[in-house]
């Protein structure tokens, strides 16, 4: 229901902020602003999406939570979206969006509201470094074995292993 409310809404309230402030600037000027924050808004955008992906990489590099670096980028992303939308409403949205400390908010708005059962990087509970893991044998893992070197005639060692012959 809301995205339908959306979709209804946001078009209205676009013509409705164009011919307003067409009317109080006129025509040359509202188009000129409506491309002026779309390129601001992409060099904004490329910035702060800069930004968020180096905040991404330390968070994976340090093995922390990458959940708010990750929805920052992906607000930045429909930030870019509503920036391109040619537009008044959908530029406030857009560069409202590119303010990190009201991305920060909203994060945290919507993560009071939504419930995360378990994030876990690194070590399982109750796993110990040292006790045997997936690549690690148990103690007792000791498999015993001989070898001995083949000597090779040294003519098979320099012809062709016989895959290449056509």
């Amino acid at each position: 229901m809301w995205l339908f409310v959306a979709f209804l809404a946001v078009p209205l309230i676009e013509i409705t902020l164009f011919i307003q402030i067409g009317g109080a600037i006129g025509l040359g000027w509202t188009l000129v602003t409506v491309v002026l924050t779309a390129v601001l808004g992409t060099f904004l955008v490329r910035n702060q999406g800069l930004l968020a992906m180096s905040q991404l990489r330390s968070s994976f590099s340090e093995l922390q939570d990458p959940t708010e670096p990750l929805v920052h980028g992906a607000m930045i992303l429909f930030s870019g979206a509503l920036l391109l939308t040619p537009g008044f409403f959908t530029d406030a949205v857009g560069f409202l969006l590119l303010v990190p400390a009201f991305r920060t908010s909203v994060f945290h708005a919507v993560r009071k509201r939504i419930n995360v059962q378990t994030f876990q990087t690194g070590a399982h509970p109750g796993h110990h470094p040292q006790s045997p893991g997936r690549n690690r044998p148990a103690a007792g893992d000791v498999i015993d074995g001989e070898y001995s070197e083949v000597e090779r005639d040294p003519e098979t060692i320099r012809k062709p292993s016989g895959w290449t012959d056509h």
